[in-house]
């Protein structure tokens, strides 16, 4: 059975930080094979792309939105991927999750802002920044 299980969020003031975590588990190949990915879904909102990372961490996305602000990583060893959210704004509130990428072989290992190439999705964890 696959998990991933975010963890790290919570309430903080507008220009603060937060580092989310996500420990993944159960997967069918090794962890470095799988593009992960960070996407928020905002009350009445679309759940939209936040960033994503590739198995062996050579290439990241950022959505413009984040970009300078947000740093994901991961580290293979562990089975965890990082995003590290700085100078946080209350336009940041959100449900965050973390994803791994649908196993299919010759594509999985990208990095990727599309949501239909994810297959496997956490819980969630909240972030709310204050104004």
């Amino acid at each position: 059975q696959v998990q991933l299980v975010e963890s790290g969020g919570g309430s903080v003031p507008a220009g603060g930080s937060l580092r989310l975590s996500c420990a993944a588990s159960g997967l069918r190949s090794r962890f470095s094979s799988y593009g992960m990915g960070w996407f928020r879904q905002a009350p009445g909102k679309e759940r939209e792309f936040v960033a994503s990372i590739d198995g062996n961490a050579y290439t990241t996305l950022y959505a413009d939105s984040v970009k300078d602000r947000f740093t994901i990583s991961r580290d293979n060893a562990l089975t965890v991927v990082y995003l590290q959210m700085n100078s946080l704004k209350a336009e940041d509130t959100a449900v965050y999750y973390c994803a791994a990428r649908r196993f299919e072989i010759g594509a999985m290992q990208y990095a990727s802002a599309n949501q239909a190439d994810f297959g496997f999705w956490g819980q969630g964890t909240q972030v709310t920044v204050s104004s």
